[in-house]
């Protein structure tokens, strides 16, 4: 399908790519904690028939350089933008810290219709990286919403990775201590999807090495099915922490950061969970 593609800077730096005609679905794409601006996906929802919008929310001018006390209403602008540009039924789909922030917004605003959750947690965690103020301690909640922040699971900072110093590092067990060291702010922090009006898909894989994300999308579904709400969850159990739908190329090589799975793992969870990301945004 062709599209047309506008780079964005104001209100908001990103990308919106669109197919040519338009359409009357459209997604809010957000990445991890990368930061990076989701081109190349919103290219491929934009050739699915989607219209596509990613934007940068943090590190960018006047903006926190970290994922730290990060305003939830930083996306209200691009919902709004994909309504303007003729979406009737408008999703997020993020990935890993974006799927964290999709999962909230479909919890405070009932205007989401629809998320894809990759890789997703069923916590608010503290900060990753620096605040306004330029510091990353004490630990703060990753979001704010209407000025408050919301109550966070910090990071047990006694843990300390398997790896030999210098290497990439799998960081899936410092979340686990966490969330044992911090049981009970644990419970305060869940993400409460009981009570978000938007349908739910959850894409995790098994092998994940950057957080949990299968047990979590397993207690994600769990809340919403004991309030007999709907919810899918895809999942493979050798794909870790980064699906990369059809269309995609693989995801970039970290030297920091061991993420599980592999290229052709996490590709084949992507074409697996393809055509129901397809369905739940389109409704």
């Amino acid at each position: 399908m062709e599209i047309v593609e506008h780079q964005l800077i104001d209100p908001f730096e990103g990308i919106l790519a669109a197919p040519v005609g338009g359409s009357d679905t459209g997604v809010l794409v957000l990445g991890g904690s990368s930061g990076r601006i989701e081109h190349e996906r919103c290219r491929v929802l934009a050739r699915a028939g989607v219209i596509a919008l990613s934007i940068r929310w943090f590190g960018g001018p006047g903006q926190s350089q970290g994922i730290c006390e990060v305003p939830l209403e930083t996306f209200t602008p691009a919902t709004e933008r994909l309504r303007a540009e003729g979406a009737h039924r408008v999703g997020v789909l993020g990935l890993s810290k974006g799927a964290e922030a999709a999962l909230l917004l479909a919890v405070l605003d009932p205007r989401i219709d629809a998320v894809v959750a990759l890789s997703p947690t069923s916590s608010t965690w503290a900060n990753l990286g620096p605040g306004r103020d330029g510091r990353t301690h004490p630990y703060r909640s990753s979001w704010t919403w209407h000025g408050r922040p919301l109550p966070f699971v910090p990071y047990d900072d006694a843990w300390t990775p398997e790896e030999p110093r210098g290497t990439a590092v799998a960081v899936r067990g410092w979340y686990e201590c966490s969330l044992l060291t911090y049981a009970d702010r644990a419970r305060a922090a869940a993400v409460p999807v009981e009570e978000a009006e938007a349908d739910l898909l959850l894409v995790a894989g098994g092998d994940d090495a950057m957080w949990p994300s299968l047990p979590f999308a397993e207690e994600l579904a769990a809340r919403r099915r004991a309030f007999d709400l709907p919810v899918r969850v895809i999942t493979r159990p050798d794909a870790g922490h980064r699906p990369r739908l059809p269309g995609e190329g693989p995801a970039p090589v970290s030297t920091r950061f061991r993420y599980g799975g592999s290229h052709r793992a996490d590709a084949a969870l992507g074409a697996a969970a393809w055509p129901h990301i397809l369905d739940i945004l389109r409704g």
